[in-house]
Formats: structure tokens, C-alpha cells, sequence
């Protein structure tokens, strides 16, 4: 298994035989899995040890999507602290617990409890994750709970996606952090192209930080957008 890129640590790819990138990750519970994923198996030549690998599906994940598209980076690395708004049933969070190793920690919230039910059995083996039950739209609710983190992450379909992501982004993203966003257009606003809508939503993120990077996820996910921005001084001042 090779590292796909210097700028993803820890994210590893394979060509299946039809030449396609497959994405993976290094499993931090071996010998257990939680969404039916594939694992391949390898020698690690370095320490000559079996590791199992996680495929990572681009049409389950927007950030396997996003990276998958070429995105040019995410920001993430290992050791980092990260809050994830719309953590879901954990597909995503579970890859990013890999990514970050032992060291690192997710602060996994969705305001769902069926889903956080799901996200409390993940957490028992990975301890570098906690769920929370909490409304991403109300951070005051929940900033007793978080420290500042590396990376915010948000994949929460609402009509005011960026407001809540900036609102995050604000309270609990440290300078020179990473804030990742999927935007899906069809629950913003139906009427328009989903072009025009990221457009709108680019405008928008751009008054409070910066923009990176942004890719349209096609064919892997419809009508979704995925965009890398950074907290820098100047978004600060």
C-alpha cells in the first residue's frame, strides 16, 4: 500500500485492475469493523508486522469524494483535534480516528439521538472519538464540552450550512486551523443551479476566512460541493 500524497498523512491508496485510485487507511482496531468496509491485509516492510487497511468509499464520505477530486489539501494530520458537526452514524469520523491515531481526538456531534445511539458503540472502541448530542446551530450550548481544535468539520444539510459553519469556526477553531465543509445545494435552495449555489456560499465563507480549495463532488455525490478553508490572523483582525 502506497501514502497517496505528503499533504494526507496517513492516507494510503492502491489502483484496483482497472486502474482506479481506491483510498485506505491504516485500521486502528484491528481485527474490527463497523460499516461492512473492506480490509485488505499487508506485511509492513518497515516493521514487518500484518496491517489491515480500511477501504474508504468516495460515495460514502465527501472528504474520500473531495480527495478523490483532487482537492489540493485538508489540513488534517495526525495528533490533531477535530470537531465534527453531523458526525452521523460515524463512516466518516471512523476514517479520520485512523487518520489522527491514538494521540489525536474527534469531538463527534449530531443532534439525531438514533444516529448518536450508533456513534456511542463506535466510541467504545475507539477512544480517540466522543459523541455528543447537540445542535451544530447552537455552539453555546455544547462549548462547555470542546477545547479548541486543529480542524472543524461539516457535513450538516441545512439551509444556513455556512452560517453554522462560520459560527463554529469562530468559537472553536484555532488560528491557522482548518475549516472542511460539505455543502449540499438542494437544501439551501432548490430554484437555483447547484453552481450558483456554491458561488453564493464561496461569497459568503470568504467575509470570515479564507478559501483554500473547493472541488463539486460528481460524480460521487449529486449536487454537493466541498470546500477547504483556513482561520488566519487577517480573519481574526
Amino acid at each position: 500500500m502506497q501514502l497517496l500524497n505528503p499533504k494526507f498523512p496517513n492516507i494510503y491508496f492502491k489502483k484496483d485492475s482497472k486502474g482506479r485510485i481506491k483510498l485506505y487507511t491504516k485500521n486502528l482496531t484491528p481485527g474490527i469493523k463497523f460499516f461492512d468496509e473492506q480490509i485488505e491485509k499487508e506485511i509492513e516492510k518497515e516493521h514487518k508486522e500484518l496491517v489491515e487497511y480500511r477501504n474508504w468509499d468516495p460515495k460514502r464520505s465527501k472528504l474520500a469524494a473531495a480527495i478523490l477530486k483532487e482537492i489540493s489539501q485538508i489540513g488534517i494530520k495526525e495528533n490533531n483535534k477535530i470537531l465534527y458537526l453531523g458526525a452521523s452514524h460515524g463512516y466518516t469520523p471512523s476514517f479520520l480516528s485512523d487518520i489522527i491515531g491514538n494521540n489525536g481526538f474527534i469531538f463527534a456531534l449530531d443532534f439525531a439521538p438514533r444516529v448518536v445511539r450508533d456513534l456511542v458503540f463506535l466510541c467504545e472502541k475507539r477512544k480517540n472519538i466522543t459523541p455528543i448530542l447537540a445542535d451544530a446551530n447552537q455552539p453555546d450550548t455544547y462549548k462547555h464540552r470542546i477545547t479548541k481544535v486543529d480542524i472543524v468539520y461539516m457535513d450538516v444539510a441545512q439551509r444556513n450550512q455556512a452560517e453554522i459553519f462560520l459560527k463554529n469556526c469562530d468559537m472553536f477553531l484555532k488560528e491557522d486551523g482548518f475549516g472542511l465543509i460539505a455543502v449540499k445545494s438542494r437544501s439551501i435552495d432548490i430554484t437555483k443551479k447547484p453552481k450558483e449555489i456554491y458561488s453564493l456560499v464561496r461569497k459568503e465563507l470568504e467575509k470570515k476566512i479564507t478559501v483554500v480549495d473547493y472541488r463539486i463532488l460528481d460524480p460521487y455525490e449529486a449536487d454537493h460541493a466541498f470546500f477547504v478553508c483556513k482561520k488566519t490572523q487577517k480573519n481574526t483582525n
